[in-house]
């Protein structure tokens, strides 16, 4: 189901994964309900992080 995600996503890849828009996807950052990083001004979300939080709201 995950395999043509890649290792780390972009913040536009995983907003399109989990369906969720912009503002959505930095509270969940922000609230450390995704752990994140940034790469200069742009934020990096690991795969496992994501297939985790999808976990965790089943």
């Amino acid at each position: 189901m995950f395999e043509s995600i890649p290792d780390i996503l972009t913040f536009r890849e995983c907003q399109s994964v989990l369906k969720v828009g912009k503002n959505t996807l930095l509270d969940m950052i922000h609230e450390k309900q995704i752990d994140a990083f940034k790469i200069g001004n742009r934020w990096k979300i690991p795969k496992d992080e994501v297939i985790e939080y999808i976990r965790r709201a089943i």
